[in-house]
């Protein structure tokens, strides 16, 4: 009875959870120290070593390699030495464009094949609308095009297959690149617009200015000799010396009925590669459950802890450190705080808390998680991702980014309900932030995922005043040196939906059955296969 009245009077977990913590550990993971924690540079390292020592100290249970807390993650990195100009021909005209990393570049350019030199020769373009082959939606844009050994002029985002501007995985530059590889295309050049993209050319301009890191290839992988962005400015006039009009064709694109163009134009590019094998690593620890039966089940939460680096040339006014404060050492302190608050509960089912590596690059360290898991898939009830948090207050509600994809739903609306938020769906559906962000691998090999923010409402603020923050913080400071914690942040939201993922976790784990996709979702298939 003494036990009993010990264990009732003792503080919830979600109590644990607090803003002095959570400022903390952004403090230290985007300061200076840590260089901007692009992998494979000492700054990384020092996050990792961190994180390991922050789940030592709490008491949780090594879950990575031999012993370790530390899941090796190996990684090819990628350097382009890219030309100046970039020539385009069209019969007897001409057209330089220049690539670059700075905001001047008509073009970037990143090496996509595991080779040492890449190299096109008077490649004819093809301007093949959206990229996307969707058998579900009756829609192929490349149809019976041959494209081998032929560059593609791509449109970002997706026609409205599930209602206008709704951003599918169709709509990713990732999957463009992929499928461009996949019908034989010696490269693709994406048409970047702020619209369409969801941010800035800057970003772009940032994000491909350093050595692209990539997964060991599989012998069945496709590649390009080189994928690449453009700026809207220089697709038009690219379009204007093949005798096009941009908007034209881009009107063309939004039929079911497209089909691919031959722009009657042509492009060379000499780009050499310089390869290394780094390592890099996820950090992993577990709280093991406490039932018997089910601890051999898990609920993963899982953060990012790369960012980009440090990034040439330096722009002006800054330190060059891509610091990443929000994105996403403030995700790792929110995975870092629910963790030492779920010691103070014992879960029946075993919480793993997964900090991945070079998501920046295209997901890779959870890809690699997911693939490599330290338990099978089918016996993953959930992935609860976090991913730049909120830092702004608190907000009376919470959007679920994949609202109706699992059951998972009717957990976070109950605890949603309990601090008085109302639930609703991503609010920027435009984004496609599903399929940009950790829980997307988890996905894919079927296990069900929560991936949410609070916001955009605001307690105490008027409408409209959250998504302002947050399309300021889009335009200005993501994926650049203006991203860095000075502790000025309201941290209280932050803290809010730290709680509430940490009540859905603790649920999951206690529920008599795993979270299931719903019927007929996309990654319902996924399960299955896993459970067989």
């Amino acid at each position: 009875m003494i036990l009993l009245a010990l264990l009732l009077a003792a503080p919830a977990p979600t109590s644990r959870v607090t803003a002095a913590e959570l400022s903390a550990h952004i403090r230290f993971l985007s300061d200076d120290l840590t260089q901007g924690r692009k992998p494979g540079t000492p700054g990384s390292e020092i996050a990792i070593k961190y994180l390991a020592a922050e789940l030592e100290e709490m008491g949780l249970r090594p879950a990575g390699d031999n012993g370790t807390y530390y899941q090796a993650v190996p990684l090819v990195e990628l350097a382009a030495q890219v030309p100046g100009d970039i020539p385009f021909r069209a019969g007897d005209k001409s057209l330089v464009l220049h690539a670059g990393n700075g905001l001047e570049a008509d073009m970037v350019f990143e090496a996509s094949a595991h080779i040492d030199h890449a190299r096109v020769q008077d490649a004819p373009l093809v301007f093949a609308g959206y990229g996307i082959v969707a058998p579900e939606y009756g829609w192929d844009d490349y149809k019976d095009a041959d494209v081998r050994g032929k560059v593609v002029v791509l449109l970002n985002f997706n026609p409205p297959f599930r209602g206008e501007n709704v951003r599918l995985w169709y709509g990713r530059w990732d999957y463009k690149y992929l499928t461009a590889a996949a019908h034989g295309a010696a490269g693709a050049i994406l048409i970047h617009t702020t619209a369409s993209a969801g941010y800035p050319w800057q970003v772009v301009v940032s994000s491909w200015s350093t050595p692209h890191q990539d997964l060991p290839p599989a012998p069945d992988d496709k590649f390009l000799q080189f994928q690449s962005w453009i700026s809207e400015g220089a697709a038009a006039r690219l379009a204007q010396l093949s005798g096009q009009d941009l908007e034209k064709l881009r009107a063309s694109a939004q039929s079911k009925d497209f089909r691919p163009l031959a722009l009657g134009s042509t492009m060379s590019l000499e780009m050499p590669i310089r390869m290394r094998t780094i390592q890099s690593a996820n950090v992993i620890g577990v709280l093991p459950g406490s039932d018997q039966r089910l601890r051999d089940e898990a609920v993963f939460f899982t953060a990012h802890h790369d960012h980009l680096g440090m990034v040439p040339p330096v722009p002006p006014a800054t330190d060059g450190i891509y610091n990443g404060a929000l994105d996403n050492a403030s995700g790792c302190a929110v995975i870092l705080t629910i963790a030492r608050a779920a010691t103070f509960a014992q879960p029946k089912r075993s919480l793993y808390f997964a900090f991945v590596t070079a998501e920046e690059q295209g997901l890779l360290g959870s890809k690699w998680l997911a693939q490599h898991p330290p338990l099978p898939a089918a016996r993953i009830a959930a992935d609860i991702n976090v991913d730049s948090p909120n830092k702004w207050g608190k907000t009376t509600d919470l959007g679920v980014i994949g609202l109706g994809k699992s059951s998972i739903d009717d957990l976070v609306k109950r605890a949603a309900a309990e601090q008085g938020r109302a639930v609703h769906g991503d609010p920027f559906p435009d984004r496609g932030a599903f399929y940009r962000s950790d829980q997307f691998p988890f996905a894919r090999v079927g296990v069900p995922v929560l991936y949410a923010k609070g916001g955009p409402t605001f307690a105490g603020r008027p409408p409209g005043w959250g998504e302002a923050q947050l399309r300021a913080y889009e335009m200005h400071d993501y994926h650049q040196p203006s991203d860095e914690y000075r502790g000025d942040w309201d941290l209280s939201g932050m803290v809010q939906d730290a709680q509430l993922e940490l009540t859905v976790g603790l649920r999951i784990a206690d529920a008599p059955s795993m979270p299931r996709w719903t019927p007929g979702d996309e990654f319902e298939a996924a399960r299955k296969s896993a459970a067989r």
